[in-house]
């Protein structure tokens, strides 16, 4: 396979063979041996210059593919010498605002813990990714690997208490469009992210601008432009508990006016992961958290 990869990528068997540190004849010889038992050509030669032939590439990426996912292997083999490492994937907004202000409450209890948080917007592959655990948004099903939901979402206006001056709560939603709206544009086609016109349709409002305003991709950069008093924004329950606890947000709208995510976070765990000691005590402390904030 090495052979292989370094011929079709140099298409030069001279260049591969500098690659390899063997000779040239070396692998024109492994070549001519890979044609003769797939009983086909995977190369074709004109005069000094080589392409791959349609069946060649085929070949080419089904080696790449074969190559990556052994080298994966044998780097979780080394990684997986330290018995204390955790390596979990998540969203940049609720590892922000709620895995990392909890991280110390882990690390009390196991203080010899190697957690690796890896910051990411798109799904860990647990196929080619070195990941034990990922905290996801969405209805996730992942093979080989468990599923919990973390939290029962709900969706509600919050802003800075400076934004309402002496007013304790506005009357109703129109009296947010008395204000400055923030919104995150975040979404893939399977995951609707809740969205102003989402949660103005639930409260009754049809017509509703949903463009003007000041726009971000991450909602933890929405949740601190809130706290600093440039707008309203709509916090998910579990993204700004911390921040309504402490009172550097507030509900302008009051409890009544909440309403229930259609989607929730997820923790997806390896399930060869769960072999490991360290791993399944930082699966349960998540899950005790998550439920510890659902009761709060």
């Amino acid at each position: 396979m090495r052979t292989y990869e370094a011929a079709s990528r140099r298409l030069n068997f001279t260049k591969a063979a500098e690659d390899l540190c063997v000779t040239t004849a070396a692998v024109s010889h492994q070549i001519k041996e890979i044609e003769s038992q797939l009983g086909v050509a995977l190369f074709l030669r004109q005069g000094r210059s080589m392409k791959l032939t349609p069946e060649g590439e085929v070949i080419r990426q089904a080696v790449h593919e074969a190559i990556t996912a052994l080298e994966h292997g044998i780097r979780r083999i080394g990684v997986r010498r330290n018995a204390d490492r955790v390596r979990v994937s998540a969203g940049p907004s609720i590892a922000a605002k709620w895995l990392v202000p909890r991280l110390e409450t882990f690390l009390q209890n196991f203080p010899s813990a190697d957690i690796q948080i890896d910051v990411s917007y798109t799904d860990a592959d647990f196929g080619h990714e070195d990941v034990d655990l990922s905290i996801r948004y969405g209805n996730v099903d992942v093979p080989n690997a468990h599923t919990d939901r973390l939290f029962v979402e709900s969706i509600f206006p919050v802003c800075s208490p400076k934004l309402l001056g002496k007013r304790e709560r506005l009357r109703g939603p129109m009296d947010l469009l008395k204000f400055k709206l923030i919104h995150v544009d975040w979404a893939t086609p399977h995951v609707p992210w809740p969205t102003w016109s989402t949660w103005m349709k639930a409260a009754g409002i049809d017509d509703f601008d949903g463009v003007r305003g000041i726009h971000f991709q991450q909602t933890s950069l929405a949740i601190e432009a809130a706290i600093a008093g440039q707008g309203i924004a709509l916090g998910e329950s579990s993204l700004v508990a911390d921040d309504l606890a402490n009172g550097r947000l507030v509900k302008p709208m009051g409890a009544d006016f909440s309403v229930h995510a259609d989607r929730a976070y997820c923790l997806v765990t390896r399930e060869e992961s769960l072999a490991f000691p360290i791993v399944r005590e930082f699966r349960q402390w998540l899950l005790s958290q998550a439920q510890m904030f659902s009761k709060a």
